[in-house]
């Protein structure tokens, strides 16, 4: 690989590394769930399934998902005729937490004057953190320099 393919990710503040996280928590409830099938009577089941699952995941303290079948049409024809799952039917809310008290709560839920499932920043809160790139540079400025690497004879 060259030096361009394998450059170094940019360093995140934990505020920021905590809002990616949002996104990807919702990102994933979006994109892992649309298409299964849901009715009124399963629409609950699979909602707190939903929650169950994300809430494993690191940070979040809580997650709410809503789903409303009557926003989607069936498709089939008798016992054949069920709904899927849209985002029109999908409105979901997480709240993340860091370990120094850094609160991001985030929602998806459908715009139909946009005509669009959009992901949203609700509030954040709590202590802003430096970023770890200016942590670094700080130990960097107090710290030796690095020692140099003696080369080797060939002959």
């Amino acid at each position: 690989m060259t030096r361009a393919t394998t450059s170094r990710a940019p360093r995140l503040s934990g505020r920021e590394a905590l809002l990616f996280e949002a996104g990807i928590k919702l990102g994933g409830v979006f994109h892992q769930y649309l298409g299964i099938p849901v009715s009124r009577r399963t629409a609950g089941s699979l909602a707190r399934a939903i929650e169950s699952a994300v809430g494993l995941q690191p940070f979040v303290r809580r997650v709410s998902v809503r789903i409303d079948p009557s926003r989607g049409g069936r498709t089939g024809r008798g016992r054949f005729a069920y709904h899927y799952l849209i985002p029109e039917m999908l409105e979901v809310t997480v709240v993340l937490v860091d370990e120094l008290g850094t609160t991001v709560e985030a929602n998806l839920r459908h715009r139909p004057e946009l005509r669009y499932p959009l992901m949203k920043v609700v509030r954040v809160e709590g202590p802003v953190r430096p970023s770890l790139s200016w942590t670094r540079r700080r130990r960097a400025v107090r710290a030796p320099p690095p020692r140099r690497r003696r080369r080797l004879s060939s002959g």
